[in-house]
């Protein structure tokens, strides 16, 4: 999947233009590096186009995991890309769902056996558009 193509995925899925989705995807790839370890956000920008990978990569100093929970984790997603709060948890899910399609099913099962059992709902498969009864 090219950085176009996962832009506009998560656009489709949100309903957001292609700037907001740019900026909700940026958003939550970096508090997503927040939450996981170094490492694991390492592979992760490995196997994501180029663009996708740099708000994994964290600095040296920054090499541990925060502990936060799921509603931080949408508070610093908000804040980051500029969104009211009520659009951060289907946002994020919608990135969620982009990635898990994006990367190697074992990249992603790494990276989502580091969240917590609250921010895991969020790593679901979202349906597409006009599934939901």
């Amino acid at each position: 999947m090219t950085y176009d193509d996962f832009i506009a995925t998560v656009a489709r899925r949100t309903g957001l233009p292609n700037e907001q989705a740019r900026s909700l995807t940026e958003a939550t790839l970096q508090t997503l590096a927040d939450r996981i370890s170094a490492g694991e956000a390492g592979d992760l920008a490995n196997v994501l186009p180029t663009r996708l990978g740099d708000p994994l990569r964290k600095p040296p100093s920054r090499e541990f995991a925060e502990p936060f929970d799921l509603a931080e984790f949408l508070d610093r997603v908000s804040a980051r890309a500029g969104i009211d709060g009520a659009q951060a948890a289907p946002g994020v899910a919608a990135v969620m769902s982009t990635i898990r399609e994006a990367v190697p099913r074992h990249e992603f099962d790494d990276m989502r056996s580091q969240l917590s059992t609250d921010l895991r709902q969020l790593t679901e498969p979202v349906p597409a558009p006009g599934t939901l009864g």
